[in-house]
Formats: structure tokens, C-alpha cells, sequence
């Protein structure tokens, strides 16, 4: 049990950390799919971060997986951000490499996540507790994926286009 409460302080602390992380880099990045990606990403860990200190108190108080947090948090839509702005030309700006190196240091951010969350899963025997902990891993996950798509995006926004549109024409 120990082990598990250290290892969800260390994913609170770690949640706000990001958080303010993705807030100074959307308010530093010019490039609007990035900043909007960012700010998404913000947005999601928050809620994360409210539950995990929700989860967190109960779990101190009660000594043992509450039966009232929810198991559920708002699907990411952080994968959307990129579609969203087709066609814009702010967002076809190709990305710095301040902007690369950001989005690079966040993808370590969200694979540290998955790592964590997963362990704490594996490490869980309460059916909730390994359901709560894949679950934010696989949020995680998400978050990594679609931050892959950004450092794509941000690298070569032309051939990222070309990618999204040849995958529409071919269904895949």
C-alpha cells in the first residue's frame, strides 16, 4: 500500500508539473496547432489531477481503494486538435525547434506516464484500482500519440497534409 500511495503522490506532483508545462508552452509557441495542442493537453491533465488528489485523500483518510471515486475521465480529444485546424494557414507555420524540442520533452512526459500508470495497475489487486490505473494509462497514451502527430505536424506541416488527405481518399 505504501509503495502505491508514494507512487500517486509522486503522479500528482507529476500531473501539475506537466500541466504547467503545457501552459507555458502554448503560451510560448507560435505555431497555433501546437499552442491549441498544448492547451488541450492542460485542460485534460487538470482533470487528471483533480481526480488523482480526489483518490488521493480518500485513499489517506480510509486506508484503503474508495469505493466512490469515479473510474472515468473525459475521453482526450487532444488527437482531434490537429484535424481541427486544416486549412488554417497559422497552423501550417512549421515549428521551431524550441517548438520541437517542447513537444519532444513532452512525449517523454506521457511515456513516463503510461510507464507509471501501468506499473500501478500491475502492482493493484482491487479490480477498481487496476481498472483506474489503465485507464489513465491509456490517456497517457493517447496523449503520446497525438503528440507524436504534433512533432510530426510541426516538423514538415506540408507532408503531414498529405498523409491526412491520402488517408481520407483511401479509407484507411
Amino acid at each position: 500500500m505504501d509503495k502505491r500511495m508514494n507512487a500517486l503522490a509522486f503522479a500528482l506532483e507529476n500531473e501539475e508539473k506537466e500541466r504547467e508545462f503545457y501552459l507555458a508552452q502554448a503560451r510560448k509557441t507560435r505555431n497555433m496547432a501546437g499552442k491549441n495542442m498544448f492547451k488541450q493537453i492542460a485542460d485534460e491533465e487538470k482533470e487528471h489531477y483533480e481526480m488523482l488528489k480526489k483518490l488521493h485523500a480518500k485513499w489517506v483518510e480510509k486506508k484503503k481503494w474508495p469505493a466512490t471515486i469515479p473510474l472515468k475521465v473525459q475521453p482526450s480529444s487532444a488527437g482531434t486538435v490537429l484535424q481541427g485546424m486544416s486549412g488554417k494557414k497559422s497552423a501550417r507555420i512549421t515549428g521551431t525547434e524550441d517548438e520541437l524540442k517542447a513537444v519532444r520533452t513532452a512525449i517523454d512526459f506521457e511515456a513516463r506516464g503510461v510507464a507509471l500508470y501501468s506499473k500501478l495497475a500491475k502492482q493493484s489487486t482491487d479490480a477498481k484500482e487496476v481498472a483506474f490505473f489503465n485507464m489513465l494509462a491509456g490517456v497517457e497514451r493517447q496523449h503520446l500519440l497525438s503528440l507524436k502527430d504534433t512533432e510530426e505536424f510541426l516538423a514538415d506541416p506540408a507532408t503531414w497534409y498529405q498523409h491526412m488527405e491520402r488517408s481520407g481518399l483511401d479509407g484507411a
